[in-house]
C-alpha cells in the first residue's frame, strides 16, 4: 500500500485543530489530528466535490453558533 505523509493546511499553524489529509494507493484519507486513530476514506473526484462545496460555502449553516 503506498501512503503519502500527512499534510495539514498552513492556516492551523501549530495548532492540533485541524484536519489532515493524505494519498494512500487510489484513495484520499484524513482525520483529525488530535484524534488520528478514526480515518475517512474517499475517491479522489468525491474529494474534490467535498473542497468545492466548502469553498462556496455549502457547509457554512454547520458552523453557525446559536446564542
Amino acid at each position: 500500500m503506498s501512503k503519502s505523509a500527512w499534510q495539514k493546511s498552513s492556516y492551523s499553524g501549530a495548532s492540533n485543530e485541524c484536519i489532515e489529509v493524505r494519498t494512500a494507493d487510489s484513495l484520499v484519507e484524513l482525520r483529525e489530528s488530535d484524534s488520528g486513530g478514526i480515518i475517512i476514506r474517499t475517491m479522489p473526484h468525491k474529494f474534490v466535490k467535498f473542497l468545492q462545496g466548502v469553498k462556496n460555502g455549502e457547509f457554512d449553516h454547520h458552523a453557525e453558533h446559536k446564542v
